[in-house]
């Protein structure tokens, strides 16, 4: 990766760190799936009147909306209701490294070498390391609403590269306009209409702050430059840097929520900087297939552009 990408892609993950301390914060506030729908509505309105037409075809805005949207952060923000802590939560969603390269090799054709390998082994064991310095902090049942939500993510990671938007920012706002009425329906469903209107008649200027923070920020910002990364390079070079998402993650709620860091949780980080250093640093084996544009150069259908 060229350097400002390097810096983009940890700039993402701190985005993404800190908004598991955020929407814990606002689990308080508001139901999940409703607290969801509102991260999407926020997300997509204004800006999808500015932000032109879409630039790619509607079935992967209507894929990526709703496996990303819908199911991975549906699952995560129940599984967190439920009783998954902040900090917890940032270090088993970062399982979907795996899943996402697991699903290119397949889908794809991007085989990760040995040093990948070893990079993504180094940094699961640092996640391994600080699950068990946690402990499992909830319910078995939320444990493995994350997992799911994790294995989403990885789908979506593989829709996005397949999709190849060229303007990603525009893309991750039309993605956004796919789960608010499929979240509304289930939160009226399994939340219940009064739950939602007793949350947003008691909405204050907080609350508004943490739905702007995780719709704008989080989503149309990170996910935005995320589809950017992935646009350019392979998935399976992409996804490893999440996994520094839980360096973050247990920083903002060490901070701000008091969840404590003790030495093993540190040694945790340690191994997961380097892990994602020797995964990103290490090139891929991917399977070819080129075309050339009418009116540009050659461009490699899984690879960086030539």
């Amino acid at each position: 990766m060229r350097p400002a990408h390097l810096c983009l892609a940890v700039l993402v993950a701190a985005v993404w760190g800190v908004n598991f301390t955020v929407v814990e914060i606002g689990l308080g506030h508001f139901p999940p799936l409703l607290f969801s729908a509102l991260r999407f509505l926020v997300a997509a309105l204004p800006a999808v009147f500015f932000v032109g037409r879409p630039k790619v075809a509607w079935k992967w805005i209507v894929a990526v909306g709703l496996v990303l949207g819908v199911a991975k952060f549906g699952l995560l923000f129940i599984g967190m209701d439920a009783g998954m802590p902040a900090g917890l939560s940032s270090l088993v969603l970062q399982i979907q490294a795996v899943f996402t390269a697991l699903i290119a090799h397949v889908v794809l054709g991007e085989r990760p070498t040995g040093v990948r390998l070893a990079g993504m082994a180094v940094a699961l064991c640092g996640v391994a390391l600080a699950a068990v310095d946690e402990g499992t902090g909830g319910p078995l049942g939320a444990f493995a609403l994350v997992i799911a939500a994790a294995a989403c993510w990885g789908v979506s990671n593989v829709l996005t590269r397949k999709a190849s938007p060229p303007d990603s920012f525009n893309f991750m706002v039309w993605v956004s306009t796919v789960p608010v009425l499929p979240l509304l329906g289930l939160s009226l469903l399994t939340e219940g209409p009064a739950r939602d209107l007793d949350a947003l008649r008691a909405l204050d200027w907080r609350g508004a702050g943490i739905v702007v923070y995780v719709a704008w920020i989080t989503t149309v910002l990170g996910f935005g430059a995320w589809g950017r990364l992935l646009h350019r390079y392979p998935a399976s070079t992409v996804a490893p840097f999440s996994l520094l998402v839980p360096v973050f993650g247990m920083s903002s709620a060490a901070l701000f929520l008091g969840e404590p860091i003790g030495p093993l949780r540190w040694g945790a980080a340690a191994l997961l900087v380097g892990g994602v250093a020797l995964t990103s640093l290490a090139p891929s084996r991917t399977t070819r297939a080129t075309v050339r544009p009418a009116d540009g150069p050659t461009r490699d259908r899984i690879g960086e552009p030539a």
